[in-house]
């Protein structure tokens, strides 16, 4: 069912409040990567658990995207629309409630299915109203305000922090999606697919089975030990789902996402640069943002701040990367691109790592990577709309999409783990002969290591916040090379596929 026509002030209201609704779900990932510190205070959160604060979202997030989608064109872009952002809005606002990390974990678990819900329908609803002449325009808008938005997100969330505890955060986006729904609910026209095809019921539990089994092991191995039981359940798990899901969406004749569009170079080149640059960037922003606050002492608003450079040198290069990619070919910018990315990790590295040249080093190597990210991400998204027909227009929107927040999942939950396995080594060995429980403690957190130190006092406890503090640093230099290496091999298979293009 096409919506009505409408005429162009709708038009606009119903862009806007879609890049509202748009803004707030995406935004809310970045938002908390600037509370995790005050988080980790507040409930004596583990790394581990932190990690899950984030990924709880990404998981349920990244796995359902695909099914809100197909749910929108079946049942009614609007009506999906608003229950996503009613269930997004209470499970944030609940947050305000709750003092235990696991109900946290859990609330934000199922904010992120209400984001998938309304992630897709934003994008869908705009393109329904638009006209032909008007599209193009709106879409350019909307992928604007999906690059912008989480820069924008860690900005307000560094401004309410300056005041206010991380509950903040939730506070205000449970207020913008109140606001968002009630927008909605008056301006958006209801619109449905003519010819939806029945919901992929299983392969939707596949995927967000198979991802988050994955996710847990990775998680939890640097906290239960690598040959535990539960983590090596957790990948047993995750690799006997996510094998179902590829036979099941081979054969079924209605799948959430056609596996066969990979065997297209463009798809697959496209989707691999997407997911790598995203997992090093999101590893980066969890373990950065962090760096600026706990080891640099900075503030909320001031370490938000430090990040506005990578948004200059995303904004200066992003309009360029087209142009070049069309004169040089897409394997020759996204190779630079990715290039761009591994020296700013690498610069990253050795500034962490006390090497660099402090916070002038830091800033030069992000304004690198927003360089590289122009660069790369561009033309990977046009690489997977090139390789597809105009009937599959909506299967390439859902793989950027897609691919995306399943490279900011594993950016956490991979470089998160490298970082920790590297952390409770090292400051392990640094609380030997401290009380007993502290090593535990300290191994748990740097916000536990500092607690610890304080306890200590005099001396002894100055050495050992110092401890902390290197190890911090060595685990998130180490992480920052692993980033680098996801990025150098992932750049490397996807401009090969590339060079298949013509």
């Amino acid at each position: 069912m096409p919506p009505p026509a409408v005429g162009p002030g709708r038009r606009t209201a119903v862009l806007t409040v879609m890049c509202l609704a748009l803004a707030v779900v995406v935004g809310m990932l970045a938002s908390l990567l600037v509370a995790v510190p005050g988080m980790a205070r507040d409930l004596r959160a583990t790394e581990a658990q932190l990690q899950w604060v984030m990924n709880a979202y990404g998981v349920t997030f990244a796995g359902l995207l695909l099914a809100g989608g197909a749910l929108g064109d079946r049942y009614g872009r609007k009506g999906v629309l608003l229950s996503g952002l009613a269930v997004f809005g209470l499970a944030s606002g609940a947050v305000l409630l709750v003092d235990d990390v696991a109900l946290v974990i859990v609330l934000r678990g199922v904010a992120g299915v209400g984001a998938a819900l309304v992630m897709p329908m934003t994008l869908s609803i705009i393109t329904a109203v638009h006209p032909p002449e008007s599209r193009g325009r709106a879409v350019g808008i909307w992928s604007g305000v999906s690059f912008g938005s989480a820069l924008l997100a860690v900005l307000l969330a560094g401004g309410l922090l300056e005041a206010y505890s991380w509950r903040s955060v939730f506070a205000v986006n449970a207020g913008l999606a109140a606001v968002a729904l009630l927008a909605a609910a008056v301006l958006a026209p209801p619109s449905r697919a003519a010819c939806a095809a029945p919901l992929d019921a299983v392969g939707a539990l596949l995927s967000v089975t198979g991802i988050g089994a994955v996710v847990f092991g990775i998680v939890e191995g640097p906290e239960r030990g690598w040959a535990h039981g539960a983590v090596l359940g957790g990948f047993a798990v995750g690799a006997a789902a996510l094998g179902a899901f590829v036979r099941w969406e081979l054969r079924t004749p209605y799948p959430l996402l056609d596996l066969r569009v990979f065997r297209l170079p463009g798809v697959s080149a496209g989707s691999l640069i997407i997911t790598a640059e995203t997992l090093a960037m999101f590893g980066f922003f969890f373990l950065g943002l962090q760096y600026l606050q706990e080891i640099l002492g900075y503030s909320p608003m001031r370490a938000g701040l430090a990040l506005v450079a990578m948004a200059v040198g995303a904004m200066v290069f992003s309009p360029v990367a087209p142009a070049l990619a069309k004169r040089y070919g897409m394997a020759v910018v996204i190779g630079l691109g990715m290039a761009l990315i591994a020296a700013g990790l690498l610069v990253l590295a050795a500034v962490v790592g006390g090497s660099g040249n402090g916070i002038r080093g830091f800033l030069v190597a992000t304004a690198v990577l927003g360089a590289g990210v122009a660069f790369a991400a561009t033309p990977a998204t046009e690489a997977i709309v090139a390789a597809l027909p105009a009937g599959k227009q909506g299967v390439a929107s859902a793989l950027n999409d897609l691919t995306r927040e399943l490279g900011g999942v594993l950016g956490i939950a991979v470089l998160g783990s490298v970082f920790n396995s590297a952390y409770r080594s090292e400051v392990g060995r640094a609380a030997e002969g401290l009380p007993d429980g502290a090593s535990g403690t300290a191994s748990d957190s740097l916000a536990g290591a500092l607690r610890v130190a304080d306890e200590v006092g005099g001396a002894r406890g100055a050495e050992f916040a110092g401890a902390a503090r290197e190890a911090f640093n060595s685990g998130m230099s180490s992480a920052l090379v692993g980033g680098l290496a996801v990025v150098l091999l992932g750049g490397g298979v996807a401009v090969a596929l590339l060079r298949r293009v013509r």
